[in-house]
């Protein structure tokens, strides 16, 4: 059959590249999910999603326009509306189904949407389904997203689309910019809060708040599966544009609704969240710590940033072998390679969690730099 040795051909090809990749439970110290405050295994957060379960049963049954639909769906979309200071939001099953619903629901052919060139991938399959003209600008360079607003001819709405904390390299956007060629240039900005909500701000709302830019950004998406601990995710914005992605937006409209518990998990992840601000400054006060320790053992990292750090290894099978000796120590560490990352930039990709601590930071980078100079000599 044509299409099996087609496959079978590529399987062949990813071994060889060392790109395989392995379905693996965790095991070990937690140091590369996105479970920043341990809110997944909480035990509010469980009560109340068990709880719900035992009144509203496990599936919602249809989409939310039919049957799907439950008032802890309404209620937790206006408080967390208002948690992020807009007018309305909107849960979706998933943050992937949420950028590309925003995208593929507002771009249009005739409009230009400005991208960060490293977007997620959920950000450019939306930008795809979408059909405008796609301009790629230089990693968080403000100067030149200046200059090509200025110089790229746009019929329509031009859009700027970035992350606001990047899942891979762990930085932050620079929104005040943004914001500020937004305003000037009439063009609609879109940021994907899922790294920073829950994070980031005075009250945990994310980089948009932290940076004060208010409602300059129409739209962010902000997903419940990372800082949250839970699952899903809400756009949020002025009242017109959400109720106009309840009308079209295809992955909202043709999607059977999450469980209905999930909402009620998300209410309880919110309360702790809004109340917890010591427990937000440890998260990134340890990822502090962590570049710091890391920095004085010689790795390429920056001091400043948030609670993702990345270590570059640079070749595939080095980082696997790194992630591997790590797993034997205990530390639960994966490597991330191409097409997650650039082809030559495989790393291990660090996030800090408000379960650990400097002690255990200390013994994890130790035994890095001894994986790493293992690799090396070998």
């Amino acid at each position: 059959m044509y299409l099996r040795d087609r496959i079978s051909k590529r399987m062949r090809e990813f071994a060889a590249a060392a790109l395989l990749r392995k379905l693996q439970p965790p095991h070990g110290i937690d140091l590369c999910s996105n479970d920043y405050l341990g809110l997944s295994r909480h035990p509010e957060v469980k009560r109340r999603m068990a709880d719900a379960v035992m009144s509203e049963g496990c599936g919602s049954t249809g989409s939310r326009l039919l049957r799907g639909e439950r008032s802890g769906f309404a209620a937790i979309e206006k408080r967390f509306a208002r948690f992020k200071g807009t007018e309305a939001a909107l849960y979706f099953s998933s943050g992937y189904a949420a950028n590309i619903a925003v995208l593929a629901t507002f771009l249009e052919p005739d409009d230009t949407v400005f991208s960060d060139e490293l977007n997620h991938a959920s950000l450019i399959d939306g930008i795809r389904l979408g059909r405008a003209r796609k301009v790629i600008f230089p990693h968080s360079d403000v100067s030149m997203l200046a200059r090509k607003l200025e110089n790229e001819s746009c019929a329509g709405q031009r859009f700027i689309a970035a992350e606001s904390v990047f899942s891979m390299d762990g930085d932050v956007a620079p929104l005040k910019g943004y914001a500020r060629l937004a305003m000037s240039t009439g063009a609609v900005l879109i940021i994907d809060e899922a790294h920073a909500v829950g994070i980031f701000g005075e009250r945990g709302s994310g980089c948009i708040e932290a940076q004060n830019i208010g409602s300059t950004a129409l739209l962010s998406i902000n997903p419940m599966g990372k800082a949250f601990g839970c699952a899903g995710a809400f756009v949020c914005g002025p009242a017109w544009a959400i109720d106009y992605l309840a009308q079209r937006a295809r992955p909202f409209v043709f999607s059977t609704a999450p469980p209905p518990a999930i909402a009620a998990a998300i209410e309880a992840a919110l309360d702790l969240v809004e109340r917890n601000f010591e427990e937000r400054k440890r998260v990134l006060s340890l990822a502090r710590f962590l570049r710091q320790l890391l920095a004085e053992r010689g790795f390429k990292v920056e001091l400043q940033g948030s609670q993702i750090i990345p270590v570059v290894i640079g070749g595939n099978c080095e980082a696997t072998s790194v992630a591997g000796s790590l797993q034997n120590a205990g530390f639960d560490v994966r490597a991330i390679r191409p097409p997650t990352v650039p082809e030559g930039t495989a790393r291990l990709r660090l996030s800090v969690n408000a379960s650990l601590t400097e002690s255990i930071l200390g013994r994890f980078a130790d035994t890095l730099y001894t994986a790493v100079r293992s690799v090396a000599a070998a």
